[in-house]
């Protein structure tokens, strides 16, 4: 699917490129390619779900959820009004093979290793606290 001039527009000026670098920008045909899965990427949102918690000095709780639209972007109104750095680091590597896996035509919600756990090891071996989290991709909240 050819993306249509407007949207490459669009894109030059969020990005702020000038035209020596929307040219570089568009001759990379991963891009272009990337461009045309906007629509339907663009109405997902990614979230991580606390599945267990124990000691956690941020607070977080089972149950709590963190968004991100779908290039990895926190949605700060939809999420706790504070959250740990440690938990943070550990939603990058999911965050990154879903959209691998989105771009790829596959469905991100079938990776294979959905859970993660913050950078804490917990009291049990010497940490503070440890928090589990759980990866899935949605449709976009309104």
């Amino acid at each position: 699917m050819a993306v249509q001039n407007e949207l490459w527009k669009a894109i030059q000026n969020h990005l702020g490129y000038n035209e020596e670098e929307m040219k570089l920008f568009r001759e990379n045909p991963i891009n272009e390619d990337i461009l045309a899965k906007l629509p339907e990427f663009g109405a997902k949102t990614i979230v991580f779900e606390v599945i267990e918690s124990n000691g956690c000095n941020s607070g977080h709780k089972k149950g709590d959820k963190f968004y991100f639209d779908f290039a990895g972007n926190l949605i700060t109104k939809k999420n706790p009004s504070k959250i740990c750095i440690y938990a943070l680091q550990t939603m990058l590597p999911a965050i990154f093979a879903a959209n691998e896996l989105f771009y790829a035509g596959i469905n991100p919600n079938e990776m294979r290793f959905k859970n993660a756990g913050c950078f804490d090891v917990g009291v049990k071996c010497g940490g503070w606290g440890r928090i589990l989290l759980r990866f899935s991709m949605e449709d976009r909240i309104k």
